[in-house]
């Protein structure tokens, strides 16, 4: 099979696809590999090392996207991208389909196999195509809420951990998972007086066993989350759906409870976000202001720290891009039920009923799919 990998084209995302020792595994396993000029260098992978790998260097992304079977991206695909996506291309990426109406036009429209990475699950009905970016986002999240709240960026001019004399700001993580138990642990090893809040008793169970009394938990309850927001220095939004549009957990009415200058982190933005005045930002302008409240809504905050972020991806995707590459991507997919769940769209017709369900569009399901 010939696998492609295009340079990212979102603004300030500098990952990679396919890291070097990717490659070198599907050279390894009789595949061809071609990655676009330059597409590595934003994570420290110069062209020379893919050669070294075995890969082949092209020009442009029209000829990787022209020559490949498969597209292995890390962001979903771009306009100008979608518009040269065929039908009979797999395309294995994030899509994060649920809430953007546009992408999900064009990619059934392109008729492309598009698998997608926070869609595929494991046996211990984890998504560990996510979890990787998760805890980079979340062990990110602290660090870029505090940079928020420096008074020179629009805050409160609050240090996270205090000093002596003076106390630490106020952290409330608003859910236990992988983004916001990575969250909590880096929020209070800065020295800041977290709260975490979640549905699950069992895991607000976990999180006080794990973190033996370093931070408080907290029953995500609609008067707990309003009492505690409006006490919050800083707010980290860390919610998931699998596949579908993030819940609305914060209103604009209670932006108005909080401290002018607070701070607030939408980590769910990929996926719609879980605060009402929330929209996705970049890294070249990642924060804005609703009502004094400082927001920090980056899609792609991994981007940031690309080098750690690529090797921690390449790392979680090659085994199931070599199943696709070595099996096709119908078998692989028969074989491996978790990696079906990856699959959102297929010869025109959407497979994710998450993405379904949040964008009123009718579904068929992947098992029938594989059949087409």
């Amino acid at each position: 099979m010939k696998i492609g990998c295009p340079q990212e084209i979102k603004p300030q995302e500098y990952r990679v696809g396919i890291t070097p020792n990717a490659a070198r595994e599907a050279v390894a396993h009789g595949h061809q590999v071609l990655i676009e000029t330059d597409a590595g260098l934003g994570s420290g992978f110069p062209d020379a090392d893919y050669v070294a790998a075995g890969a082949t260097i092209v020009d442009t992304a029209e000829t990787v996207f022209a020559e490949a079977d498969m597209i292995v991206k890390v962001k979903e695909p771009q306009r100008v991208e979608r518009a040269r996506l065929r039908e009979g291309q797999v395309l294995f990426t994030y899509l994060h389909l649920a809430p953007d109406p546009a992408q999900t036009k064009d990619l059934l429209a392109s008729g492309a196999t598009c698998i997608a990475y926070e869609t595929v699950t494991d046996s211990r009905g984890g998504l560990p195509l996510l979890a990787p970016m998760s805890e980079v986002a979340g062990r990110l999240a602290p660090q870029v809420g505090a940079w928020t709240l420096q008074k020179a960026n629009g805050g409160r001019g609050v240090l996270l951990g205090g000093v002596p004399g003076v106390g630490p700001a106020r952290v409330v993580v608003i859910g236990g998972g992988v983004v916001g138990i990575n969250a909590a642990r880096v929020a209070a090893g800065m020295g800041a007086d977290v709260t975490v809040l979640d549905r699950s008793i069992p895991r607000l169970s976990y999180l006080d066993d794990l973190f033996h009394g370093r931070l408080k938990t907290s029953y995500a309850s609609k008067g707990n989350t309003a009492e505690l927001v409006a006490e919050a220095d800083l707010v980290i939004g860390a919610v998931l759906v699998p596949g579908a549009a993030a819940p609305k957990l914060v209103s604009r009415a209670q932006l108005s409870t909080m401290k002018p200058g607070a701070a607030i982190v939408d980590v769910a933005i990929d996926q719609g976000g879980c605060f009402e005045t929330s929209h996705a930002t970049t890294h070249d302008e990642p924060i804005y202001e609703v009502d004094g409240i400082m927001h920090y809504c980056v899609a792609n905050m991994p981007g940031a720290v690309a080098r750690t972020s690529t090797i921690a991806l390449g790392n979680a995707t090659m085994p199931f891009m070599l199943a696709l590459a070595d099996k096709g991507w119908r078998q692989a997919c028969k074989d491996d039920p978790h990696l079906l769940a990856g699959l959102n769209t297929h010869a025109g017709r959407l497979t994710c009923p998450a993405v379904g369900e949040a964008l009123g569009m009718e579904v068929l399901a992947a098992e029938e799919a594989l059949a087409l």
